[in-house]
């Protein structure tokens, strides 16, 4: 990122579905971006009461993990470099039965309002879970309605876009971020989101240890792939 983009106000907003999406999926790219003075905006579909796994041994209900869960998320933001944080209010494992059109008009409205740069969400087949694809089908409605379809990205899993052919893309399809320098704020965020991530033992191993077990890159999937000349100059992707 030159000088000159750096006095300019560059803007993030991902549209993920769970508390620990941010961390888990692309968090080194976010810390990354945040260091460099992108301001981001995370909007999170539901505080994740549904989840399954609430510790090591457990410690939490169902009438108490969605209030942990959102503290949790808060503290992760911190340690990524998230300024802002909203929530759709949507109830975990719901998404896909809410009103396409409602839920499409009120992202549409977040995207006017944040101006962003780059949208990151999850892919409508390929997201791995149901509320997943359910938040990046509406998110990339979305987009198209606001103009920004050029700026949507989605967020892949994992070195899994690595082979990009498998999945129906090439490799300029996939835009690889590297991470190496940002995976101590990831780790951080991944111990933030203690309910989550208090069962994997890995992560509470010593902090060499535990930051072995990253890969020093993060990938996306760019949802309107373009030639180069008619690429969004302020794509924080194509620095």
């Amino acid at each position: 990122m030159s000088s000159h983009d750096q006095e300019e106000s560059r803007k993030l907003l991902l549209v993920l579905a769970h508390p620990d999406d941010e961390t888990f999926i692309c968090g080194g790219t976010l810390a990354k971006y945040a260091s460099e003075g992108v301001q981001i905006t995370l909007v999170s579909a539901t505080r994740g009461e549904m989840g399954r796994r609430m510790g090591n041994p457990p410690y939490l209900n169902r009438e108490t993990i969605a209030a942990a869960r959102e503290r949790e998320l808060r503290n992760a933001c911190d340690c990524l470099g998230i300024q802002q944080l909203q929530f759709l209010d949507i109830r975990d494992k719901t998404v896909e039965f809410i009103d396409e059109e409602q839920l499409i008009s009120r992202i549409e409205g977040i995207i006017h309002d944040t101006t962003p740069d780059v949208v990151l969400t999850f892919h409508e087949t390929l997201g791995g879970h149901p509320d997943h694809c359910a938040i990046g089908k509406v998110t990339t409605a979305a987009c198209r309605r606001a103009g920004k379809q050029d700026s949507l990205y989605y967020i892949s899993f994992g070195n899994r876009m690595e082979r990009p052919e498998r999945y129906g893309y090439t490799r300029n399809d996939i835009v690889k971020i590297d991470v190496s320098a940002h995976l101590e704020a990831k780790l951080a965020a991944f111990r933030a989101h203690r309910c989550q991530s208090e069962i994997d033992e890995w992560v509470w191993q010593p902090d060499h240890e535990a930051l072995a077990r990253f890969g020093a890159s993060e990938y996306f999937i760019q949802a309107e792939p373009l030639s180069s000349d008619r690429r969004n100059p302020y794509d924080l992707f194509h620095e």
